[in-house]
């Protein structure tokens, strides 16, 4: 049982918020979105360039992903996820095989979570690189299916045929050849899925998608956690158990990772520089300018418009209103505090879920238009 009315009821009874704000808090939202939109320009320019300068490879294959064979990668991150697979596929432990080709390139194996988690290896051992890519485009169409299902009734038709499109350019990226052995990119299916499929009285395919995200990625983590804050905000509490549940599992899988690592690691392995890079808002936003169809604008104008999406979301109003925008603003408030340069890619966890959000942004504005104006 759930009890009483409480803040999400109440803030669910509201619909869509920005149509309801006071002249001055309309105002308010308007200035800052303003004052963000000319900030981020600059900031994430910056932090482009510095990160362009000390990892110009991966800053290319970010700006455009290879069309190449996957046999045919020779250096950074995809070619070493592509050499440990296939020493997986051959019968090899993976911790002995991931650590072994990490040493090799140079990589650090310390902390333990510097060494990925051997789901995604023991997956493409099972069904091969081209397998997951598959099961990749399988979510990408399931992602499509929800959002119509989960937003008909909160948004008109050329809304949902914009999110429509942004979605289907955002799922996209399954079909490049390396989209197998990006962990981020599966984890950022299943939890865009997880986001849309969501419902009060049937949760528990949301909780299967969240599980699927955090087998492979931990950075799936905060999603769990912002969703077991609702659920005992609300009173939920068979939702908060079985969500409190699967945090402990995860915890108890991360415990055995860490002893496989640990008993697999040698006195002069390399430890990484740590992840307190305070770079700031600048790169979550470069990020998502090179991760999403951003990529083709000019940085200057790629950025601004890379914040429209959270206001979108935002004015939706309800649950999804309230939790897209939380989860998005904390992911981002992660990457700002925690990621180095380098690291970009952590904010495609939330991908393709927050593109979607660009779609809702005409009317978000035009409803904080209509307030600020003062009228109804």
């Amino acid at each position: 049982m759930t009890g009483g009315p409480s803040l999400l009821a109440r803030w669910e009874a509201v619909g869509r918020p920005f149509a309801h704000l006071p002249h001055w808090a309309a105002g308010l939202v308007l200035a800052l979105l303003a004052a963000a939109m000319i900030w981020s320009a600059a900031a994430s320019v910056q932090v482009d360039r510095t990160e362009r300068a000390a990892n110009p490879v991966a800053a290319k294959l970010a700006s455009k992903p290879p069309s190449t064979a996957i046999s045919d990668l020779k250096d950074g991150d995809f070619a070493l996820y592509a050499r440990i697979a296939a020493r997986v596929t051959g019968g090899e432990d993976y911790y002995g095989a991931a650590l072994d080709e990490q040493r090799r390139d140079n990589y650090p194996t310390r902390p333990f979570v510097a060494v990925r988690q051997p789901t995604l290896a023991w997956l493409q051992a099972s069904i091969g690189i081209n397998g997951v890519r598959l099961i990749e485009a399988a979510l990408a169409l399931a992602c499509l299916v929800a959002l119509q299902l989960r937003l008909g009734p909160l948004v008109s038709l050329p809304e949902r045929l914009a999110g429509i499109v942004i979605l289907t350019l955002g799922g996209a990226a399954v079909a490049a050849p390396i989209a197998g052995l990006v962990h981020e990119l599966w984890a950022g299916l299943w939890l865009t899925l997880a986001l849309l499929i969501y419902r009060p009285e049937r949760w528990w395919p949301a909780l299967i998608a969240a599980a699927m995200a955090l087998a492979v990625r931990e950075l799936a983590v905060p999603f769990v956690l912002l969703w077991l804050a609702v659920a005992l905000v609300t009173r939920r509490w068979a939702e908060a158990g079985a969500l409190t549940a699967l945090l402990a599992l995860f915890a108890g899988g991360m415990g055995l990772h860490y002893l496989a690592v640990s008993a697999e690691g040698l006195p002069g392995d390399r430890a990484s520089q740590g992840w307190d890079g305070l770079a700031g808002y600048g790169l979550p936003l470069m990020a998502l300018c090179r991760l999403t169809g951003l990529v083709f604008l000019p940085m200057m104008i790629a950025a601004p418009l890379a914040i429209l999406p959270l206001v979108g979301w935002a004015s939706l109003g309800g649950r999804i209103g309230l939790f897209a925008p939380m989860w998005f603003a904390g992911l981002f408030t992660m990457v700002a505090l925690f990621a180095r340069p380098e690291n970009f890619y952590w904010v495609q966890i939330g991908l393709p879920a927050y593109g979607i959000g660009l779609a809702f942004a005409p009317r978000a504005l035009f409803e904080l238009g209509r307030s600020f104006a003062g009228r109804s």
